[in-house]
């Protein structure tokens, strides 16, 4: 199968909007992948039209995309040779491996028509938004492999890998998506929450009476252990397990023979209260091409200097039955008999909304970022974004001036997208550059700040970014400010996005570089 024929699919599903043509479309590039037999090419076309690399990093990002040869006139490349040059770029290490990393990927570039090149560049930066999402994806599979869609979500769930759940469907149909259940040591997709605007609203939405649980600012992990064997997978399934030995420990000290548990990993401070999230976070990255004793080094070092607490909220599988389809209450109880209280992220079970806004204050209080509203009956929808989970945590809001834009790419070809966010300095006179951010914006919206920041535009631009004259402000929606080397103020928003131009404000209104700092203080 040709590179082409996926650009192709992936500009034609990005250009309808009814759910039914993007499955129909992709269900159709997928039983033409089937024909070949092929389980990597299909799930490497299933992962690519999601938006995701099989590999999921190769050392590629926007900086590399920005200067790139000239495309081909004839389309040459096919998915699978693709594929092998991705694994062969994400390989190099070393001395000079940037350099190499950008030679491979320029040859690769270079034998690309312009359609593959505009994909390719997307899939690479991030911004392969195109609507094929997991629900959609797991249709057109169903549709491609003539199979039950409720099967295919099912598989994928548990699988932790639609991709892998595809390449089976689309070579051994239906029966081969039998292989595809709860098993220790093979990570599944996490439940995930949905939003809920505060603690009346959770118990609104969930009939009434919750479980009320600490949402702590740390990072989550997956523990699998069968008998004396631990593995720690993260949020996306990746295997830090080498990375973490406090969590193994935790998970050797229960009294289980097996087990798959939900936990936080959390690098506290002396008092208790949390680091910022990168303190935690830096436990997690990876030790480059040192070698294996280096990096057992590097790990017992950074956990003496900074060690991780393990706190567990819910558990799938306990000692040979898998416990994910019974109600919350009763997984709760498991969990409860196994491990300690002091190794429990906090709950309060309540119908009293009182109860639970003082819960969530002490929580806010505490250093934590909200709380979680869980339906004591929900059973655990691996993989999904299930109604029976909220979140509820504070948003907080800062207006900022945009400094710069960036020209868009897939949907949003020809519309100024990615905004540059500055905070007032009252020092200088100037703006202090905390991030970036493209979330938030309708169509009308792109409409609109295009036309507004091309009367903007302060002389030249370099073909990518354009320069502004700082007079536009923007009311930025963001969870938190966390340190930065990047930014001159060494601050940067998290989960940036737009809520709303300000026109009724100047840029002298604009918040702080003060204000962020108090914020990030906090």
């Amino acid at each position: 199968m040709l590179l082409l024929d996926v650009a192709t699919t992936s500009a034609q599903v990005g250009a309808v909007s009814a759910r039914s043509a993007k499955i129909g479309r992709i269900a159709e590039l997928l039983a033409a992948a089937a024909t070949e037999a092929d389980r990597q090419l299909i799930a490497v076309v299933v992962a690519w039209l999601s938006g995701e690399l099989p590999q999921r990093q190769i050392g590629v990002g926007w900086a590399a995309l920005r200067e790139l040869p000239s495309a081909a006139a004839e389309a040459s490349w096919t998915v699978s040779q693709v594929h092998a040059a991705f694994t062969e770029i994400g390989s190099v290490a070393g001395k000079g491996a940037q350099g190499r990393r950008s030679e491979l990927l320029g040859a690769v570039f270079a034998a690309c028509t312009e359609p593959e090149q505009t994909f390719l560049r997307r899939l690479l930066g991030g911004e392969l938004r195109q609507g094929a999402l997991l629900g959609v994806m797991a249709d057109a599979v169903a549709r491609a492999a003539g199979v039950s869609a409720a099967d295919v979500r099912r598989a994928a769930m548990l699988g932790g890998d639609l991709s892998t759940v595809a390449a089976a469907a689309l070579t051994d149909g239906g029966a081969a998506l039998a292989q595809f259940a709860l098993q220790v040591g093979r990570p599944v997709g996490p439940m995930l929450a949905q939003t809920a605007t505060g603690v009346e609203d959770a118990l609104e939405k969930l009939g009434g009476t919750a479980i009320f649980e600490a949402k702590l600012d740390g990072a989550r992990v997956q523990i699998h252990r069968a008998g004396d064997a631990v593995s720690v997978y993260t949020r996306s399934l990746d295997d830090v397990t080498a990375r973490l030995p406090e969590v193994v420990d935790a998970a050797l000290a229960l009294p289980v023979t097996s087990m798959i548990a939900d936990a936080e990993a959390i690098a506290l401070r002396a008092d208790g209260r949390p680091h910022r999230f990168q303190v935690t976070a830096s436990r997690f990255g990876r030790g480059g091409g040192r070698g294996a004793r280096d990096r057992t080094a590097d790990v017992a070092a950074a956990r003496a200097a900074q060690p991780l607490s393990v706190f567990f909220f819910d558990v799938l599988h306990l000692d040979g039955t898998d416990l994910l389809d019974l109600p919350t209450t009763e997984r709760l109880a498991a969990l409860d008999a196994i491990v300690p209280p002091s190794q429990r992220v906090d709950r309060l079970a309540s119908s009293d909304a009182a109860a639970a806004a003082a819960f969530l204050t002490a929580t806010l209080d505490a250093g934590h970022e909200g709380v979680m509203a869980k339906s004591p009956t929900a059973a655990y929808e691996a993989g999904r974004r299930g109604a029976g989970w909220l979140k509820v945590k504070p948003v907080h809001t800062l207006d900022l001036v945009v400094l710069a834009v960036e020209w868009g790419s897939g949907r949003r070809t020809g519309k100024l997208s990615n905004i540059h966010l500055g905070a007032r300095d009252p020092a200088t006179g100037g703006f202090v550059m905390l991030g970036k951010t493209f979330k938030g914006m309708t169509d009308a919206t792109l409409d609109w700040q295009t036309a507004r920041f091309l009367e903007l535009a302060a002389g030249p631009t370099d073909g990518y970014t354009v320069r502004l004259r700082p007079e536009q402000v923007v009311e930025i929606a963001l969870d938190g400010v966390q340190t930065s080397t990047r930014y001159p103020g060494g601050m940067a928003l998290r989960f940036a996005r737009v809520l709303r131009y300000r026109d009724d404000k100047g840029p002298e209104e604009a918040d702080t570089i003060d204000t962020v700092r108090t914020l990030y203080d906090r």
